[in-house]
């Protein structure tokens, strides 16, 4: 996947992320953190706009420190702050992982990247996804297919279950994932190739030879 996805990277790419796609979340080197690893070691110059991601705060707490430990450059952002970010410009291209792919190419990932894929596409930026093809479920014919995980309310009345920040009585809705349509994803890089859109043949013209 690294090597796949160089051609996507330019010199002195500016990366935004979400979430954590590195080898504290899989294996190796990761899946999108991968490819942002061997640009960092071809010299492309490259940054890295960090999304804290609320609210288990995987960026923060693992890509901010991965990064950090590999030197690569990286900023860390509140997930608000991405939108602004695209308006001025300052990001070149979006990689971040999957949770599950859909045989239409719709991928479910940390809650969060929905909203990162729908400024991206208004704002005319590449949004590239990074999975292994044992990520893809093609018994699940589309996103809306895909079991959404309902989490406990105190991931978002505490921070990391601990500081309080709103009452307890408050009623919360925490999924832990959402799902981007294909439509809004430019492609997805995978340890056997990049798939372009239309995704729905380019998926099994590429797994299924």
């Amino acid at each position: 996947m690294a090597d796949y996805g160089q051609k996507l990277i330019p010199q002195g790419a500016r990366i935004l992320t979400h979430c954590n796609s590195g080898f504290l979340a899989t294996s190796g080197k990761g899946t999108a953190i991968s490819l942002i690893y061997r640009a960092h070691a071809l010299k492309k110059n490259i940054s890295v706009w960090v999304d804290e991601t609320r609210p288990l705060l995987q960026g923060a707490r693992l890509t901010a420190w991965e990064l950090t430990k590999a030197k690569v450059p990286c900023t860390l952002i509140s997930d608000n702050m991405a939108a602004y970010l695209m308006q001025q410009k300052k990001v070149d291209m979006v990689f971040l992982g999957a949770d599950r792919i859909a045989a239409n190419g719709d991928t479910a990932n940390k809650i969060g990247t929905y909203s990162v894929a729908v400024c991206a596409k208004h704002h005319h930026i590449p949004f590239y996804v990074v999975a292994p093809k044992s990520t893809f479920d093609f018994s699940i014919s589309t996103g809306k297919g895909i079991p959404i995980e309902q989490r406990g309310p105190d991931e978002v009345r505490k921070i990391l279950n601990k500081t309080r920040i709103a009452p307890k009585e408050v009623a919360v809705y925490n999924p832990a994932f959402d799902v981007t349509p294909n439509k809004l994803i430019s492609a997805i890089v995978t340890d056997q190739g990049i798939i372009h859109p239309p995704f729905k043949p380019n998926i099994k013209k590429l797994f299924f030879k």
